[in-house]
């Protein structure tokens, strides 16, 4: 690619490569990039997950016009936010029901 050559932005060309993995223009930006993820409060982590799950993602996510790592995060915030309510209603459940015994034996 001559100096010239202009790519244009993508979700492709960044998934392919074209955009993005050039060392000539790649500079790491440590301290922006702390910067980045102290607002957004993310913390990088390393996990292992199955290139099918992976596949399925990304296929998903090109559906839903987003790339495979934010719609990962969102269904695992979706799945986390789910079982909170899910325990809490459980346990307002078994509050109301130890309530609901103790003034029945006040009643006999």
């Amino acid at each position: 690619m001559t100096k010239t050559e202009k790519i244009l932005a993508s979700d492709e060309a960044w998934d392919t490569g074209q955009l993005g993995e050039d060392i000539n223009h790649a500079k790491v930006v440590e301290e922006d990039e702390k910067l980045v993820d102290e607002a957004l409060e993310l913390q990088l982590i390393s996990i292992r997950l199955q290139k099918s799950l992976i596949d399925d993602f990304k296929a998903l996510a090109a559906l839903n016009g987003l790339s495979y790592q934010p719609l990962m995060r969102q269904v695992l915030n979706r799945f986390a936010d789910c079982e909170k309510k899910r325990i809490l209603r459980e346990r307002v459940s078994e509050m109301q029901e130890r309530v609901s015994k103790a003034k029945q034996k006040k009643a006999a």
